[in-house]
């Protein structure tokens, strides 16, 4: 029979879970999607049924017919256009696959991820000029260091900070004990790595 856990094991972080980042519901999107492939669609059958019924098919694809006549797939204009389409497909494809919401960082998952059948997951995320408010905040109050500005990307954390009265880099390592204290207590799934960067006051 194990021992109960102590205070410090009670306080520990807890074990970091899966957390993927938050994906964009697209609906706006999906919705023109749908009726742009609905419209097309429509058309295409109307001309079809109207070519059934023994009547002229529509000027446009008549014309796009008489324009295909007099190119081969060879051409370099066909070429072009199909390289064109190509990447843009891939395109279209590659931001329909990706989750969206780069601005929301997801947080660490308080637990192990839930069994099949379980209850649904909480899951935290932070905006990331939410974070870099609180990294700002925390950058701000190490001594000497005059302005401070925090970008948060996905990978890394970058502070630009002016100091006015103490070694640059003394400075330097405050700030950089700061962040990562800051970084761990913001709890987020994937940290990013710190990059500090200090210069003297009315210099950048």
């Amino acid at each position: 029979m194990s021992a109960p856990a102590g205070p410090d094991e009670r306080l520990a972080d807890p074990p970091r879970g899966a957390a993927p980042r938050f994906r964009s519901a697209r609906r706006v999107p999906a919705a023109l999607t749908a009726l742009v492939v609905l419209g097309g669609a429509g058309l295409f059958l109307y001309d079809l049924a109207a070519v059934r019924a023994q009547r002229p098919g529509m000027r446009w694809r008549r014309e796009l017919a008489r324009l295909l006549e007099r190119h081969a797939p060879a051409d370099t204009g066909v070429v072009i256009a199909g390289a064109v389409l190509v990447l843009a497909g891939a395109a279209l494809l590659f931001l329909a696959l990706a989750p969206g919401l780069r601005s929301v960082l997801p947080l660490r998952s308080p637990g192990p991820p839930r069994p099949a059948g379980g209850p649904p997951e909480v899951r935290a995320g932070i905006g990331r000029k939410a974070a870099a408010l609180v990294l700002r905040d925390r950058a701000m109050e190490v001594s000497g260091v005059r302005s401070a500005r925090v970008t948060v990307a996905r990978s890394h954390v970058t502070v630009r900070a002016a100091s006015h009265f103490r070694e640059l880099d003394d400075v330097r390592a405050d700030l950089e004990a700061v962040l990562a204290v800051g970084l761990a207590e913001l709890g987020l799934a994937h940290e990013p790595q710190p990059r500090v960067r200090v210069g003297p006051a009315g210099k950048g």
